[in-house]
């Protein structure tokens, strides 16, 4: 009996102004196998294995079915496992590996009929927007737009070595569907135009290493300043990445994590800043210092 072993990263999006069109995969993983069996059957280990469905409400099961039904083919009966490192929701596309996951593993296990894009279009469809499950498939840090024929186009910005990632993650849950209820349904030309600017900047940033047009470019009017109420403690924590050396501290996705980009040499000093400014307001939380996945999702057989 093969068994297909498929791993996608944790994603950040937005990244300060790129809402909704910017993404990144960073190096923590939620783990995946998949087989054909007698019966449908999902077990689950890792961070909130108490919450996996058992059933066919399980989003890893809702995309295999979504597959299956794009390449029209009964779906058969699968045994899957799910073994998860990345916290529900807290703004590091726990949904998303889900949705990737459960799409890569049927098709492998129908014989790979689809390619990697086609499967990136199944997920997008799914999770209604690319800027999680783009990064999650593709790897590295993805700017997403759309194009004239209604599909997407996605350039992958290159990471520059120097710049680092730690991100804080605090004990409480964050859905998405809160956080965008925050969001005003309208902006000004104004605060349009100061994401747009600095979006463009940010993207140079990245991929030149220059620390002033990262800090500059980190800046958002379009959805931070309403969601930051929702999150206890972000300016506090803000204030103290800064100040232990970071470029800047954004919200990660929806929230609540947070995530500061810093030079190499200081990120172990930014975590530990961004943990103890949580701490000293009674929040709990856990840092972690991560890369930039470049591979996206893998696979291997056993």
């Amino acid at each position: 009996m093969t068994i297909f072993e498929v791993s996608v990263p944790a994603t950040t999006a937005n990244i300060g102004p790129g809402f909704d069109c910017l993404g990144a995969a960073l190096s923590l993983y939620n783990r995946f196998e998949f087989s054909l069996a007698d019966r449908l059957t999902i077990t689950a280990t890792g961070e909130g294995a108490d919450k996996v469905e058992r059933d066919e409400t399980n989003l890893v099961y809702q995309s295999i079915a979504k597959f299956y039904q794009h390449i029209d083919r009964p779906i058969p009966a699968i045994a899957f496992h799910t073994d998860t490192a990345i916290p529900l929701s807290r703004g590091l596309g726990s949904s998303a590996t889900a949705i990737v996951g459960g799409i890569f593993g049927a098709n492998l296990l129908a014989g790979s009929p689809l390619d990697r894009m086609a499967l990136l279009d199944l997920a997008i469809e799914m999770e209604g927007h690319p800027d999680n499950v783009a990064p999650a498939m593709l790897g590295g840090c993805q700017l997403m737009a759309s194009n004239q024929a209604g599909g997407w186009e996605f350039c992958d910005l290159q990471w520059h070595q120097d710049i680092a990632i730690a991100v804080a993650i605090p004990a409480f849950e964050l859905s998405t569907a809160e956080a965008r209820k925050v969001l005003p349904k309208q902006f000004s030309m104004h605060d349009s135009v100061f994401n747009a600017s600095h979006l463009a900047l940010l993207t140079h940033g990245i991929q030149t290493g220059n620390a002033s047009w990262i800090k500059a470019g980190l800046q958002d009017r379009l959805h931070q300043p309403y969601r930051q109420s929702l999150i206890t403690g972000m300016a506090d924590v803000q204030t103290s990445a800064i100040a232990a050396g970071a470029y800047g501290t954004v919200i990660s996705g929806a929230g609540p994590t947070l995530l500061s980009l810093a030079p190499m040499g200081t990120i172990e000093s930014v975590a530990q800043a961004m943990q103890q400014a949580w701490q000293s307001i009674g929040v709990m939380a856990i840092t972690k210092c991560l890369a930039i996945a470049k591979d996206g999702t893998t696979f291997k057989t056993r």
